[in-house]
């Protein structure tokens, strides 16, 4: 790990929400982008294969290959994030959507796994358990989901269908928050530069602990990284071999989801819809949701974890880590590429 930050970090990402228009951050997609894709995943599924039986090259987008740069180039070392807009997926099936969504992932990046069972595309919805079940995740309930990362280095998160009530999105730039923290608290911004456990809700890797210690901010290669669950961090505290969290901590918590909350970018999404964000740089988050008008059609979010041909020098300790081993392990290995 590079030395403890104490000055505000100079980036691209550092953005917030009075900083930006709709127009810089939403991508529309063009009609020729749409039939392509319609027509490559079209053959996919009249030759018989499932999304997970195809490859890179089975999905030929020539007129993705613009975007798909941009979209690199926005998710590291620039805003950290975009929304495309307009998939019409309110004519497609939720396994041609779900095929389409997996090729422009396949042309972004390389789909990593999302748990223990090595699941490369989740979907995300309710499942009427609460995160006092088991080992129940969030993405599978239907409650608030705070400012959180997810893995590998990006997500890509396509809105299938919308709820009835509710369900609003959420992002904010976790390099903002850290200099807003360091402006007001130069002592809670070290803190948080130290390690925390994180509940691995049985995600652990082989042969650790259920718990994982990491910092929430770590500086690394002259970037600063994130990775913050404050839900999972307290549910830590059900171990009895976890520290419990001093009274300093608890003060850097909060004042981390206060500051988020004041500059996170709040949105609904349409079906159609998909977000693609770093997640070392940016922080998700999710109101609670009700499906009770659409009980029989309800919301359903389609996901994707995706290390970039293009990520950063990771820090040594995101090995250990269930969010970003892959990313760590390929980045150090990796063979394939995307030219």
């Amino acid at each position: 790990m590079d030395k403890m930050l104490t000055k505000p970090v100079v980036s691209n990402a550092a953005w917030t929400r009075s900083s930006l228009d709709d127009d810089d951050w939403t991508i529309n997609l063009t009609q020729p982008q749409i039939e392509v894709l319609a027509d490559a995943s079209k053959r996919i599924s009249e030759n018989g294969r499932l999304w997970h039986q195809t490859r890179r090259e089975d999905f030929v987008l020539p007129e993705w290959t613009s975007l798909i740069e941009s979209l690199r180039t926005t998710l590291e070392g620039g805003r950290g994030f975009a929304r495309i807009r307009a998939l019409p997926v309110s004519d497609l099936s939720t396994d041609s959507t779900r095929l389409m969504l997996w090729g422009i992932g396949q042309h972004l990046g390389f789909p990593e796994p999302q748990d223990a069972s090595g699941n490369l595309l989740h979907d995300v919805r309710d499942t009427g358990k609460g995160l006092d079940s088991g080992n129940v995740r969030a993405y599978q309930t239907n409650l608030p989901i705070n400012y959180h990362n997810d893995g590998a280095d990006a997500f890509m998160l396509l809105c299938y269908r919308a709820a009835s009530s509710g369900g609003k999105s959420k992002l904010v730039s976790a390099v903002s928050v850290f200099n807003a923290i360091l402006a007001r608290r130069p002592d809670l911004a070290g803190v948080l530069q130290d390690p925390f456990d994180f509940d691995a809700r049985g995600q652990e890797r082989p042969g650790s602990p259920p718990y994982q210690r990491v910092p929430i901010y770590t500086p690394f290669a002259c970037r600063l990284n994130a990775l913050y669950k404050r839900d999972y961090i307290d549910l830590a505290q059900r171990f009895a071999d976890v520290p419990r969290l001093t009274p300093l901590q608890l003060e850097a918590l909060d004042l981390m989801d206060e500051v988020c909350e004041e500059l996170a970018l709040e949105f609904v999404m349409e079906p159609g819809d998909i977000i693609v964000a770093n997640n070392y740089d940016i922080l998700h988050g999710r109101s609670a949701f009700d499906n009770a008008e659409t009980e029989a059609e309800p919301r359903h979010m389609l996901r994707l974890w995706l290390s970039l041909p293009n990520g950063r020098p990771l820090p040594p300790i995101f090995e250990q880590t269930r969010e970003f081993y892959h990313s760590y392990t390929r980045r150090n290995t990796q063979t394939e590429s995307h030219t």
